[in-house]
């Protein structure tokens, strides 16, 4: 070995002994991740766990106020209202009532040149004739029957006449009353009146037209519009379609508010009235009726509302449905005692309704609800990592 080379040896000696012995130095490992505790029926996370970042919580609230919106739709009221429809055939000669006209009993609402009306005034006139001829044999052969020129078999046989006579006359006078015509008059004309106080508030009728007395039953769709409609627009009907969940929220006598996009900032009243027996079978939902006070005349028959549905005071809270979940057969919920600790708790749930579900037992309004990664905390509870 020269010179040169054992220097430039014992020059790089120390230098392979340092990197030896750094290589050769013990590794030190990273702290474990800190390990969740549980202690009975709940669970307690330590800070800075990664477990605690996925955890959502939000506070039970009363469900006392709680409210479903439903799409109702408003009507005329029934018990104010008249759909008139005509009881004879014949032509439109003239109309005396349009839609919006304040109407009493007995105002005429059309005049109608009817055939058949005549036939029903004829009708009267003859049955009347008639009693008036029987009554007059009948006395001739009563007084015959006195001077022995008449049996008593022709007399009896008068009196049967006349009653008969009579039965017909009482057939044809009801049949002209119903009509609304006298006796004594044979002119076709049928005055259409108005058979109930109220608000014209639909007419379906033109100058010359048609009319017929059986329209009503024919399978025509127009043959169902009533030539008017009057009714008391004060007063309106409302229609509900509820579902199986919340028929359990209502109650005869309950207050409804009503909203409309047409008065969006403005609240109208209503009272639950009838509750329907059964579903429909087509669209599982229930038949409700309410009555409406419009007696500010903004709202109109066939207009959509949005009904919000008070919730019948039951007691209990409200919370997410997705912070429930079941064990063998039975409702839990996470409920956080403090940040970190979590405490399991069985509950009795209730209706469930848009995202929502009423808790009736095992919580109170403001505990403190987990959300997010409650069945995280379940796996914990099960020996699992968690998440």
């Amino acid at each position: 070995m020269s010179y040169l080379r054992l220097r430039a040896f014992l020059f790089l000696m120390p230098v392979g002994i340092f990197v030896l012995t750094a290589c050769q130095a013990p590794k030190v490992e990273a702290p474990a991740p800190p390990v969740p505790k549980v202690d009975g029926n709940a669970v307690i996370l330590v800070p800075g766990s990664h477990q605690i970042d996925s955890i959502t919580v939000e506070s039970a609230t009363s469900n006392e106020n709680a409210v479903t919106p439903i799409t109702g739709r408003l009507t005329w009221d029934d018990d104010v209202t008249v759909r008139i429809y005509t009881p004879v055939s014949g032509r439109v000669q003239k109309i005396s009532a349009e839609v919006g006209q304040q109407v009493e009993v007995g105002t005429p609402l059309v005049l109608i040149d009817s055939p058949s009306f005549g036939q029903s005034q004829s009708d009267a006139a003859k049955a009347d004739s008639d009693v008036r001829l029987a009554e007059k044999v009948l006395a001739r052969d009563q007084d015959l029957l006195v001077h022995g020129a008449a049996a008593q078999k022709d007399v009896e046989a008068d009196q049967a006449d006349l009653e008969s006579k009579k039965a017909e006359l009482q057939r044809a006078l009801a049949q002209l009353d119903h009509y609304g015509g006298t006796l004594g008059q044979i002119n076709n004309q049928f005055v259409l009146k108005a058979p109930l106080a109220g608000t014209i508030v639909e007419k379906n009728i033109n100058p010359g037209q048609q009319l017929r007395d059986d329209l009503i039953l024919a399978n025509v769709p127009q043959a169902y519009q009533p030539l008017f409609v009057i009714s008391d627009p004060k007063r309106l009907w409302l229609f509900l379609d509820v579902t199986e969940n919340d028929q359990t929220k209502m109650q005869i006598g309950q207050k409804l508010t009503l909203r409309t996009r047409a008065y969006p900032d403005k609240e109208f009243n209503g009272v639950l009235e009838v509750i329907g027996q059964e579903l429909d079978p087509t669209t599982r939902t229930l038949k409700v009726r309410a009555s409406v006070d419009n007696s500010e005349h903004l709202l109109r028959a066939e207009m959509y509302v949005t009904v919000e549905l008070s919730n019948v005071p039951s007691g209990g809270v409200m919370i997410s449905s997705k912070a429930t979940f079941r064990k063998d057969d039975k409702t839990y919920v996470f409920v956080e005692r403090a940040p970190g600790d979590y405490e399991r708790k069985e509950i009795k749930t209730g209706v469930e309704n848009d995202g929502h579900i009423a808790v009736s037992d095992g919580i109170a309004a403001g505990d403190r609800i987990v959300v997010e990664g409650a069945l995280a905390l379940e796996s914990i509870m099960e020996g699992g990592t968690g998440g």
